[in-house]
């Protein structure tokens, strides 16, 4: 029998696409993304543009990841298919430019037309 705090996790579907490319990357906390979760662990949520939300942005993170103690490799997504509107923190035109492989299905509401391929998939 296992006692301890009961945690619930929840976490928001921002793939568009089940297709995408993934690799995976080192992240610890002296990342900006890094936030403190009600247990007092440092964390960077599911869906951070890496390694910042600016020209600077490579891909996304799949997953939510721990690096209170150390360093964690997580998945960071390079191309695909995303919902913007979804992921923590919407991201700017100068990341959405960057990441040129990653096409946000929501770019119009973004604001983001014209800065990607943010064109709907053919069929839908």
């Amino acid at each position: 029998m296992n006692v301890g705090k009961n945690i619930t996790a929840s976490q928001i579907n921002f793939l568009a696409s089940s297709k995408y490319v993934c690799f995976q990357t080192l992240v610890d906390d002296t990342n900006a993304a890094v936030v403190t979760d009600d247990l007092g662990r440092k964390v960077i949520p599911a869906g951070t543009i890496l390694p910042a939300n600016d020209k600077t942005a490579q891909g996304i993170t799949t997953d939510e990841v721990d690096v209170t103690d150390n360093a964690q490799l997580v998945g960071l997504i390079q191309e695909g298919w995303i919902y913007g509107q979804r992921l923590p923190v919407a991201p700017t035109a100068d990341a959405a430019k960057a990441m040129t492989a990653i096409h946000f299905k929501d770019a119009e509401a973004l604001g983001l037309t014209g800065s990607t391929g943010g064109s709907k998939p053919a069929g839908q």
